[in-house]
């Protein structure tokens, strides 16, 4: 069974950091790249960040570039993403995903 937990979501001031982290089961991790979208209050599913299976390229939505990265521990099958110069419009309830699966996602709030 595939299962995705993420984790490392909090409430921040603006221009705090976070970690989000992505603890992947029930397949092989380093087959696959994993990808983090998120869903702000009252508003669609936004992809943010995706990354290939080696880590060796990443890609990001225009509203996050400079200010996250992604990065991957295949020994560990756990995905992150290093969140920068956060801004309140960057509060919403982040997943991380790969193929139909999904975690329950992880709450982030910036607010002062």
């Amino acid at each position: 069974e595939v299962q995705l937990v993420e984790s490392g979501g909090d409430l921040v001031q603006p221009g705090g950091s976070l970690r989000l982290s992505c603890a992947a089961s029930g397949f092989t991790f380093v087959d696959y790249a994993m990808t983090w979208v998120r869903q702000a209050p009252g508003k669609g599913l936004e992809w943010v960040s995706a990354i290939n299976w080696n880590g060796g390229k990443a890609y990001y939505a225009d509203s996050v570039k400079g200010r996250f990265t992604i990065s991957r521990d295949n020994a560990k099958n756990t995905a992150y993403l290093q969140m920068n110069s956060l801004k309140p419009e960057d509060t919403a309830v982040y997943y991380c995903n790969v193929l139909d699966y999904w975690g329950q996602g992880t709450q982030v709030t910036v607010s002062s």
